[in-house]
This record gives C-alpha cells, structure tokens and sequence, in this order.
C-alpha cells in the first residue's frame, strides 16, 4: 500500500502520488497519460497532475487499482 509519508516529491501537489515503491512498469502512464508520466532520470513514475474531471479521476483510480505493487495512493486531501 503506498504511503504518502515515501511519496515521490515530483507529484503534483493533492490527492493521488507515487510512492518509492514504484517499479516504473508503465501501467499507470498507459491508463491514465494525462496524469501521469515518468521521471527518466529516477527510473519511476509520478503524477504531474491532479485528475481535473469526472474521466481523469476514474483513470487515476483505475491505475491505482491496477498498480501491480500498490505504489499509487489516493489519501483524500486536495
């Protein structure tokens, strides 16, 4: 389960992150491109930015859902 606490700081700033337990497999990028992408230097992905409608939250949340390690979380705040 990710855990805000070892989030990546490249995130957007809000509900849904990546946490350092990402294994950069692409799953999230190709659900949800338009919320996340990869940082190449690091070797993981992160969301650059917070879903904006009702299409990109259902994306983010299936990408969540779908994380093979559990490395997306959705803590609630904004």
């Amino acid at each position: 389960m990710a855990t805000k606490e070892d989030k990546y700081e490249d995130n957007a700033s809000g509900k849904y992150y990546c946490d350092t337990e990402c294994i950069d497999c692409d799953l999230c990028r190709e659900t949800a491109p338009e919320n996340f992408t990869r940082n190449d230097d690091g070797g993981y992905s992160f969301l650059y930015k917070q879903p904006e409608n009702e299409e990109e939250e259902a994306l983010c949340q299936e990408a969540m859902e779908g994380c093979p390690v559990e490395a997306i979380g959705n803590d609630g705040a904004d």
